[in-house]
């Protein structure tokens, strides 16, 4: 079997996603994205079991992937969906002196990601997600 091209193009496709975030989020460079993506994808993972994390991450493509599994400690149990505020606080926390991640930082991600997956995936694995899910990855005013 060959090498699935999804991995054979994980950089350049990884490349481009930053890209397309730091330019959405209006941020200057894609060290500043990458600290924002991935405190998102792990304000997101607090809410998941690690079944549900799974089902998740694997709509995701293979680097985005990589990132919301890294540095997991899976015998921390779920906690709930919060309100927006609580869990942006959550986002400006991860490495908070050197993050400068958008007041809209979970928006700015779902905004971007949602043009870098399978929407038709993407939908199915929410709606299998607990409630809240789907509202953390809505796309809005950003």
């Amino acid at each position: 079997m060959t090498v699935p091209m999804e991995y054979r193009h994980a950089s350049r496709d990884f490349d481009a996603f930053m890209t397309d975030l730091r330019d959405h989020a209006m941020l200057q460079t894609t060290h500043q994205t990458y600290t924002m993506l991935q405190a998102v994808l792990y304000a997101f993972r607090r809410r998941l079991d690690i079944k549900q994390a799974i089902a998740f991450a694997a709509v995701l493509p293979p680097v985005l992937r990589a990132i919301f599994v890294s540095d997991w400690d899976v015998d921390v149990p779920p906690v709930p969906f919060g309100s927006e505020a609580e869990m942006m606080a959550e986002v400006r926390a991860l490495r908070h002196n050197h993050n400068l991640s958008t007041d809209w930082a979970i928006r700015d991600v779902a905004v971007v990601l949602w043009r870098h997956v399978d929407p038709a995936a993407f939908e199915r694995v929410l709606s299998d997600l607990p409630e809240g899910a789907r509202e953390f990855w809505r796309i809005g005013e950003t």
